[in-house]
């Protein structure tokens, strides 16, 4: 497992050791040992959740406030998406920047976003499986976001606007002014 810096302070990117031969492949997508070690910190997910969804979805950008904020490993079982993330931590030195990598069931990356980022995703193929592990429980009354067309953000979600399926909640949201 190769675990990558970003251009976000402390978001990374996992790249895991693949075995293959005649019956398919092998990996590990987990082990906290190495995990913690790399992170230099312990972390105790506690939540586990799956969306399936269509090309064109776009999910995001969400958060969790205060005591409910969340730290997430991200990853793709089917498909491909774009993760997105914004750092939202004032205190950081990349506050307010944009990190995106495509996630997919061929590359097999995991993405690990910190507490204090935004989240969202877009979907690139039918079907996509997407998963993620939280280090914290959802909670309903913390939830938070950014509007994701918002224009100081300037994120290519690499689908054209009039294919974008999102959510009324999510057209909602307020923009970064709002944070």
């Amino acid at each position: 497992m190769q675990i990558e810096e970003t251009s976000l302070k402390d978001c990374k990117l996992i790249k895991p050791t693949i075995f293959e031969d005649s019956r398919g492949y092998f990996y590990e997508s987990f082990n906290k040992a190495t995990f913690e070690q790399a992170l230099g910190t312990t972390i105790n997910f506690v939540q586990d959740n799956r969306a399936k969804s269509d090309y064109g979805v776009v999910r995001g950008l969400h958060f969790q406030k205060g005591t409910h904020a969340q730290a997430k490993l991200v990853s793709v079982v089917k498909g491909s998406v774009l993760d997105v993330v914004v750092d939202c931590r004032k205190d950081s030195k990349t506050y307010l920047k944009t990190f995106s990598v495509e996630l997919s069931d061929k590359n097999h990356y995991q993405l690990f976003i910190p507490r204090g980022f935004a989240h969202g995703y877009a979907v690139l193929e039918e079907g996509t499986i997407f998963s993620y592990k939280c280090d914290n429980f959802y909670n309903k009354e913390s939830e938070g976001g950014i509007n994701l067309a918002d224009k100081q953000l300037n994120i290519d979600w690499k689908i054209p606007i009039q294919e974008m399926i999102i959510s009324d909640k999510d057209k909602d949201l307020p923009g970064l002014d709002a944070l």
